[in-house]
């Protein structure tokens, strides 16, 4: 069984009198360990499928399953707890809370779910040590650069050890070398502690850090050939 299975799922939105169909009857599979890249231009619905995967939208038509859960069928408790167990996001603006030290940002996560606190601090610890942020730990998000405040939010995303972690355009609002460092990073994650990865972008240098790429087009999905990975 694939880690995340959509089979034909439709997506509408309604606009005065028209009907706009970003995903029409789209199937994809994931499996665990897989680093995917969505393309595709901007207002294709890339982040409305996100989106759905992370079970943040439901689909007009068809079924999600994530780890054998259909979450389609979750009621919006269940898909709520569901979500802070086995998705991690990352987001492009990093949506840090900007009150609360690096930290207390990747510890947010953890106070959704039942663990002791040495068990929390540890899995901090750990997150923290694999974006090598440790050292900037107790900074607020304004002491830190943009590229460090992605990190935080790489670390947040992981922190809770999620079966599928979401990427929307996590490069896109950095500098070319910070962007290859979060790729870079984005990368070993994947390769080390074998973190499933969607990532959402319309970068084609960002996407071929990815073992796949897919394209999302009129609607349809479209798997691209292997490029080479930036350096």
């Amino acid at each position: 069984m694939s880690l995340v299975e959509i089979h034909n799922v439709s997506k509408h939105f309604h606009k005065g009198g028209e009907t706009i169909t970003p995903l029409d009857n789209v199937s994809l599979l994931l499996e665990e360990g897989d680093f995917l890249s969505l393309m595709g231009s901007s207002g294709t619905g890339k982040s409305t499928l996100l989106n759905l995967i992370a079970g943040i939208d439901r689909p007009d038509e068809g079924s999600i399953i994530v780890s054998g859960t259909d979450i389609t069928q979750l009621s919006r408790n269940r898909l709520a707890q569901w979500r802070a167990v086995n998705i991690g996001y990352i987001f492009q603006t990093h949506n840090l809370v900007p009150v609360l030290t690096a930290y207390e940002n990747v510890e947010l996560p953890l106070l959704l779910l039942s663990m002791s606190r040495h068990e929390r601090q540890r899995r901090i610890q750990v997150a923290l040590e694999a974006v090598d942020l440790v050292d900037r730990a107790e900074h607020y998000p304004r002491q830190l650069s943009g590229g460090q405040e992605q990190r935080v939010g790489i670390a947040r995303a992981v922190v809770a050890h999620p079966k599928l972690v979401v990427a929307d355009e996590p490069t896109g609002d950095l500098d070319p070398t910070t962007s290859n460092q979060i790729l870079q990073l984005l990368l070993r994650l994947n390769a080390e502690l074998n973190i499933t990865l969607l990532m959402v972008t319309h970068d084609q240098d960002a996407a071929a850090v990815a073992a796949r790429q897919i394209r999302l087009e009129a609607g349809q999905l479209r798997e691209q050939p292997e490029t080479q990975p930036v350096d």
